[in-house]
C-alpha cells in the first residue's frame, strides 16, 4: 500500500520546484486512479512474461514470487449467492475483475467450459457433467453450475459454492477539508463512498511508489499542456520498465 498524501504531496514538490503548474486534488485523484490501475493490469502481463523465464532461487530476486506477493492483495474468496431460491444460477460477486475457480464443498474444483463446448459434453453421458465432475458456464456475469441437480433445493446448504477471484484496486482518493484560508487539508481518515470524506491509498504495492509518482507527473504534464514534463517523465517510466524486465 502507497500512502496517498505523500505521493500527492510529492507530486505538487516536483511541479512547483520546475515552476511546471498545480492539479488540483480532484485531478489528481482521477490521475492516481488511471495510473494505479494501469499498474495493476501489468502485473499480469509480467507475470506472463516471467512464466516463460527460468527463474532463481533467491529468496527476494525471484520476480515470479514478487509479482505473485503483489497480486495475492486483491485475491478473494467469497460465497456465491444464488439468483432465486431453487437455481444454478449464481450472480457474479460485485468486485469480481478476474474470474479464478468455482469451489465445491472446499473441496472440488469445477471446471470451466464455455456454452457450447457443454453442449457437446453433455450429450454423451460419458462426458457429461456429474456430482463427480462438475462445470460451470460464465455468461453475462453470471455462473451456471451443471449439473443443475448439484445444487440442493435446501437454502441451508447454498455456501457449497465458493469463488476464488481478483479484485480490482479501490479508487484512489486524496481527501481534504477547507482550510481557514480555502485552502485544502488532507483528511487522513478512511474513505466514506457514502458521506463522501476521507481518503484511499494506493492499493497496489509499495514497492511500485515510483512508478506512480512517475505517471502521474506524465499525466500531470498533459493536463497542465507541458510536453517536458511529459517527455521526461515517459523517458523515465520506460527506463524503469526495461530494467525491472532485463
Amino acid at each position: 500500500m502507497i500512502n496517498v498524501d505523500t505521493v500527492y504531496k510529492t507530486v505538487l514538490l516536483i511541479l512547483n520546484k520546475e515552476q511546471r503548474g498545480y492539479i488540483t486534488p480532484s485531478e489528481f485523484n482521477r490521475l492516481g486512479t488511471q495510473v494505479q490501475l494501469e499498474i495493476f493490469e501489468q502485473y499480469f502481463e509480467d507475470l506472463t512474461q516471467q512464466l516463460r523465464i527460468p527463474q532463481n532461487n533467491d529468496e527476494y530476486a525471484n520476480r515470479v514470487k514478487n509479482i505473485e506477493e503483489k497480486i495475492s492483495t486483491f485475491k478473494v474468496i467469497e460465497t456465491l449467492t444464488p439468483l432465486w431460491v431453487v437455481s444454478n444460477e449464481f450472480t457474479q460477486p460485485t468486485t469480481l475483475h478476474r474470474m479464478g475457480i468455482v469451489i465445491y464443498k472446499n473441496e472440488q474444483e469445477l471446471q470451466r467450459v464455455n456454452r457450447s463446448d457443454w453442449l457437446h459434453l453433455n450429450m454423451s453421458k460419458l462426458t457429461r457433467p456429474s456430482a463427480d465432475y462438475p462445470m460451470f458456464i460464465y455468461e453475462e456475469e453470471k455462473i451456471y453450475v451443471q449439473p443443475e441437480d448439484l445444487v440442493t433445493t435446501d437454502a441451508l446448504t447454498y455456501n457449497d459454492f465458493t469463488i476464488a477471484y481478483v479484485k480490482k484496486p479501490e479508487n484512489v482518493v486524496w481527501g481534504y477539508l477547507p482550510g481557514p484560508q480555502g485552502q485544502y487539508l488532507y483528511d487522513s481518515t478512511q474513505y466514506d463512498p457514502i458521506a463522501l470524506t476521507g481518503s484511499q491509498n494506493f492499493e497496489i504495492s509499495d514497492q511500485d511508489q515510483t512508478e506512480v509518482i512517475i505517471k502521474i507527473l506524465m499525466y500531470a504534464g498533459v493536463v497542465i499542456r507541458d510536453p517536458q514534463i511529459v517527455q521526461a517523465a515517459a523517458a523515465q517510466v520506460q527506463a524503469t520498465d526495461q530494467n525491472e524486465k532485463t
